[in-house]
């Protein structure tokens, strides 16, 4: 009877090995049909962690331990899951897992409060796998030393296949990293660390930068004192924006102004918030990652030119580098709930009240279009409805529509307000510019894609709503430099020229600088192609970002040809 015991409780403990097993695989198999993997990279990528699931569920008699030391596994086996959910494909991204330790707590519960169906599909299918593990801990279950065995052979067998199949999977992949690209979780953990690797950059900022210096000059300035206002926006694509062909009146106030110039040919270095906004602020050209960590940014550099500089944000400081770069500014305020980004120009217009004999640069960080949309507008803007419903699902589509379309109507409000007080003004010569960090997929096509940050990138991503607006007093002062901005309405650019750009607004020139990528200047050149900052940091032209053949198309559409 004893024996028979142990033999019954051993066969629950094989059972559970297996169940383990294919709980862990879950991601895998779905890894299969939703990324473009060769068919010896697809093999290899079921055999190897396979493989090695099943060597470790033998490692130890108690199979019910080695499954709770494999809880960090368990958590990114449904963390891929969750992603896969929100995208649809690929596996977390190094800046997936940057933005999980930047991101706000408020952000985030407004997330997850929004994807309860990936929450309760990880739910069901790892908590037994715990409290299965757990019962087996507690009723002291153990493998018998034949069971082991035969797992372990079992395991390294697979593995050893998974191997073999390695060769030829990087023989036919054409970045040949098939082992840190294609093999869940092997891929995952590469990515992990990267992002340890960023942080640690990030956090010797300070060091690294400490010798930078612009060698910034003004070769111009205006006879009277001169107000430069940098809004940079939030998840704000340009296709639902009035002033770029959208059907709806969602700029109508922007669209009245015969002042305004409208960027129409600009896309996003990146598609997450903790790179496009340091890029936003910085000089460095996506080819030039590591320069990133060695550059002061942009209030540095209008300090030196004899600006006082206020950085003035909608958002929490996240512990990026955007807090870092902000650091060189004069003055810096985060500005409290609700957040609603007019509070950003009330803040601007008493930091103006209050020094009246400074030229002054400001840095206004939006909250703009970010998810959840109902909460970036005020009630009274809630123009287009219903938009109360805005939980993710293609269900609530016209909710989230209209709540997203309506908090573009409110940032039309903000920058036509904003416009409208630099132009009350009228002893000070002034500009803005606006660009935004990213766009954002709304459930637009068949691929179900949400949100921003995504491993892979979308037209609805990448087309981002940039423009900019000039005093009549710095039109009379500048001319030219307002002229170019009208003649490069259609120039091919991306969020690197706005940096140069507010350099050139501002007469500012210096070390790192370059006039060819200034909206403003006459010399505007852009180097073609274009390229995107990937998830691994490196530069890579548009089209191999994995854009489909309908993203091509929309941009096609729009008359903006990434080859250039």
């Amino acid at each position: 009877m004893a024996i028979q015991r142990r033999n019954h409780l051993s066969r629950g403990s094989i059972l559970l090995a297996i169940y383990f097993v294919v709980t862990l695989l879950v991601p895998n198999l779905v890894l299969l049909y939703t990324e473009p993997m060769t068919l010896w990279s697809a093999e290899a990528s079921l055999f190897l962690p396979m493989g090695l699931y099943l060597m470790w569920s033998a490692a130890l008699k108690r199979s019910g331990i080695m499954i709770w030391l494999a809880f960090p596994i368990i958590i990114l086996c449904a963390f891929q899951i969750v992603l896969l959910y929100l995208f649809g494909n690929s596996i977390i991204a190094t800046d997936m897992f940057t933005n999980l330790l930047t991101t706000n707590p408020g952000e985030a519960g407004e997330l997850l409060s929004n994807i309860y169906p990936a929450i309760i599909i990880v739910c069901l299918i790892y908590l037994p796998l715990l409290w299965f593990a757990t019962r087996d801990i507690s009723h002291r279950h153990c493998l018998s030393r034949t069971a082991r065995k035969n797992l372990s052979l079992t395991g390294l067998s697979f593995f050893s296949i998974g191997l073999l199949l390695l060769i030829p999977a990087y023989r036919t992949s054409e970045e040949r990293r098939v082992l840190v690209t294609e093999i869940f979780p092997i891929n995952v953990m590469y990515n992990i660390r990267l992002c340890g690797q960023e942080f640690r950059k990030m956090s010797r900022f300070d060091d690294t930068s400490a010798d930078f210096s612009f060698h910034a000059r003004r070769t111009h300035r205006a006879g009277r004192r001169e107000i430069y206002v940098y809004v940079i926006g939030e998840a704000s694509r340009a296709m639902n924006w009035q002033l770029y062909g959208y059907g709806r009146p969602t700029t109508p106030r922007l669209a009245r102004l015969d002042d305004l110039i409208v960027f129409r040919n600009t896309v996003t270095q990146s598609n997450t918030t903790h790179k496009s906004v340091p890029l936003l602020l910085s000089s460095v050209g996506t080819d030039q990652h590591e320069e990133l960590f060695r550059r002061r940014g942009l209030p540095a550099l209008f300090r030196e030119a004899g600006f006082t500089t206020w950085f003035i944000s909608n958002q929490l400081p996240q512990g990026a580098m955007i807090d870092k770069l902000a650091g060189d500014a004069d003055h810096r305020i985060y500005l409290p709930a609700p957040r609603h980004d007019m509070q950003l120009l009330e803040a601007m217009k008493q930091a103006i009240a209050e020094d009246p004999d400074h030229d002054l640069l400001f840095i206004l960080h939006c909250y703009g279009s970010h998810f959840d949309y109902r909460a970036r507008y005020p009630r009274q803007f809630a123009r287009f409805s219903p938009d109360e419903n805005a939980s993710i699902g293609k269900h609530n589509i016209e909710e989230l529509r209209n709540a997203y379309d309506n908090s573009i109507l409110y940032t039309d409000y903000f920058l036509s307000e904003t416009i409208d007080f630099l132009r009350s003004l009228h002893d000070d010569c002034s500009a803005l510019l606006y660009c935004a960090d990213h766009g954002e997929d709304m459930l637009d096509d068949a691929r179900g894609r949400f949100l921003h940050a995504s491993p892979t990138t979308t037209f609805y991503q990448l087309w981002i709503a940039n423009l900019g607006w000039f005093s009549p007093a710095y039109c009379r002062e500048f001319p030219e430099r307002v002229e170019a901005a009208r003649s490069n309405g259609s120039a091919p650019a991306t969020t690197r020229s706005m940096f140069h750009t507010m350099a050139g607004i501002a007469s500012i020139e210096g070390d790192c600088l370059d006039p060819g990528c200034s909206l403003v200047s006459p010399a505007f050149d852009y180097e073609a192609p274009r390229r995107y900052l990937n998830d691994h940091n490196r530069a890579v032209p548009f089209p191999k970002t994995r854009l489909s053949e309908e993203d091509l198309e929309n941009f096609r559409r729009h008359g903006i040809d990434l080859s250039r």
